[in-house]
């Protein structure tokens, strides 16, 4: 059985880019989407079995920092951070690390389709199945 993925980014494209990436993942599903962190604790209660939560940082209504200290208390869910702003050492990392992300993962800039399979694609798959294994 696949593990179920929620998608937490306010950019529709790059959700859809994740999602796109992900179907290439047998061993993932995407099973819910969401453009902010309070539509993301909204779907929790709804959506059966998340396994893994994918989450940007810079969001609208609700960010990734702030639904990371609701949701810590809502789901067993894995928590990755993939955020521009979070990349590994910055300030944004630690704090997302302090809050109880399981994982972080720099979301790529630029051509966001290339980099996504290109640069990030592998240590996403590999980060999410560590922390799907664990």
């Amino acid at each position: 059985m696949p593990f179920n993925v929620m998608i937490v980014d306010d950019a529709a494209m790059m959700r859809l880019y994740i999602a796109s990436f992900i179907k290439t993942l047998p061993d993932f599903k995407v099973v819910a989407q969401a453009a902010n962190g309070q539509e993301a604790l909204d779907k929790l209660a709804t959506t059966p079995q998340v396994d893994l939560i994918l989450l940007d940082i810079e969001m609208p209504v609700m960010d990734g920092l702030e639904f990371l200290r609701h949701a810590k208390l809502k789901t067993r869910a894995k928590i990755c951070m993939l955020s521009s702003v979070a990349v590994s050492g910055s300030p944004h990392a630690a704090k997302a690390r302090e809050l109880g992300a399981d994982g972080v993962v720099a979301k790529p800039s630029g051509t966001v389709s290339h980099d996504l399979e290109e640069k990030t694609g592998e240590e996403l798959a590999r980060t999410m199945r560590s922390l799907c294994a664990a």
